[in-house]
């Protein structure tokens, strides 16, 4: 083990509880029908990685993140647990669940840009410090501003227009109003899968459409102008994530706000977006920017510049989605209908939870139970568990 740092030991010496154990479950959750992004071939399941840390009070703490591999992104549930093992957990033990900022600070200095595997660890630190004080975790972000968070639905690429309504109206029916179109494969479906939602729902519904970063310049430019008569809310991440100067061309050659997602890892990429004016929002997500703790300074740092607060996920259980919905609870000024709750919205075939969280009438209600306010499934863990 490393020598602990003079901040460390005095950490160490004034704190009454310390993580005894790191525990890292792999879990092969599985979608309920095949989930296509415009990226990639369509998946049967996503690999997700719950993070449970113990302490000599006896109280554990939980997170989650995913190995979910995209442009951006080349994490395996293997890489994610040695990581974890092997270079954070000997940084880990000893240490109080209470200094989440410097032990953060120092995973990172220990592994740059390791953010999906820092991400269970900064959000069961915070689980933790609820669960201790008897607190949700938002009361530790704030306070609460809110009581539930809008979120928007995606829809999976299906085929056929026809399975995409069907996809749509089901969504509708359940209250969700914000409806995320894929989009960058076949420009001519594309352009009838928007005309027709548009057609059938009018304005009973906000459209956004999202590439996954996957068009170029010239392909972007012809179908999102073409999309326009179909009032796009936005357009997510159209371009790949090295093309910022395309991003910033392309949001001044079409009338639709551009967002950016792919794109956005760290503070540094979210501030080379404001300065080269290449998006009007921004979406983060848990396992991408690294959990609550370095979520909270993006969008503290998108909220200086004007840029619209997206608060996103890669298809998650209730433990992830807890995460996002405590730090909107202690968010004081609006946020955009995200897709932090795609998994708990019927993506999912299953949750690992005892309680799981489920939208409202499209609506995710704020957990207040202490900590994230979610209590772990034992068996489902073990039925899920994957074999390393």
């Amino acid at each position: 083990m490393n020598q602990a740092s003079p901040v460390a030991a005095a950490a160490q010496a004034r704190t009454p509880v310390k993580i005894t154990q790191v525990e890292c479950i792999p879990l092969n959750v599985p979608f309920r029908t095949p989930f296509k992004i415009a990226s990639g071939a369509a998946r049967e399941s996503v690999e997700t990685l719950i993070v449970r840390l113990h302490t000599d009070l006896g109280v554990t703490g939980i997170g989650e993140t995913q190995a979910w591999r995209r442009q951006g992104s080349a994490e395996t549930l293997t890489n994610l647990v040695c990581t974890i093992t092997d270079h954070f957990a000997p940084r880990l033990i000893g240490r109080s669940p209470f200094d989440v900022a410097a032990v953060l600070h120092e995973l990172n200095e220990a592994m740059y840009n390791s953010f999906y595997a820092q991400a269970p660890i900064g959000d069961a630190m915070y689980d933790l410090m609820g669960k201790i004080l008897g607190v949700p975790v938002y009361q530790l972000l704030g306070g609460k501003c809110r009581d539930r968070v809008r979120v928007a639905a995606v829809l999976a690429m299906k085929g056929t227009t026809g399975s995409l309504i069907e996809s749509a109206q089901g969504f509708v029916e359940r209250g969700f109003r914000h409806l995320v179109l894929k989009i960058g494969n076949d420009p001519a479906m594309d352009l009838r899968n928007a005309e027709a939602l548009r057609r059938e729902f009018a304005d009973k519904i906000v459209l956004r459409v999202d590439a996954n970063a996957c068009m170029d310049y010239d392909s972007a430019l012809a179908l999102l102008t073409r999309l326009e008569p179909f009032d796009i809310e936005t357009a997510e991440q159209p371009l790949p994530i090295w093309d910022i100067d395309g991003m910033a061309a392309l949001a001044r050659a079409v009338r639709m706000p551009i967002m950016a997602d792919e794109s956005v890892s760290t503070d540094h990429s979210l501030l080379e977006i404001i300065r080269r004016r290449a998006a009007s929002s921004f979406q983060s997500k848990v396992a991408k920017n690294g959990g609550i703790h370095y979520m909270r300074r993006l969008w503290h740092l998108a909220a200086a510049a004007g840029l619209g607060i997206n608060p996103g996920n890669h298809p998650s259980t209730s433990v992830a989605t807890a995460s996002v919905a405590h730090l909107c609870a202690a968010w004081p000024t609006p946020v955009m209908a995200g897709v932090f709750a795609v998994g708990v919205s019927g993506a999912l075939a299953e949750d690992i939870v005892l309680d799981p969280i489920t939208p409202v009438d499209g609506e995710v209600p704020i957990p207040d139970g202490p900590g994230l306010g979610v209590t772990i499934d034992e068996r489902a863990l073990a039925r899920l568990r994957a074999a390393l």
